[in-house]
């Protein structure tokens, strides 16, 4: 895989920021987010997107935890 140029970055992350927008403001709710999902998709590479969904989940625990909102699950509140 040819690394991508910088045009086809910054599609990438424009893609990826407008989906990001999306789901803030529809709740999360990615079924509302379905043709934006399919453009980030087509802009960026496999990799890139499995990267920026797992930052998206962990940015959004952080944010969670920092605000004293994260509840831990049964299971590890008994270990």
């Amino acid at each position: 895989m040819a690394a991508p140029s910088m045009k086809e970055r910054l599609a990438c992350w424009e893609a990826r920021d407008e989906y990001w927008k999306c789901l803030d403001e529809n709740a999360d709710d990615a079924s509302r987010c379905k043709k934006i999902r399919s453009s980030f998709e087509a802009s960026c590479p496999q990799l890139w997107i499995k990267y920026f969904d797992k930052r998206r989940d962990y940015l959004k625990f952080k944010e969670q935890f920092e605000a004293g909102q994260f509840q831990p699950s049964k299971t590890t509140a008994k270990s």
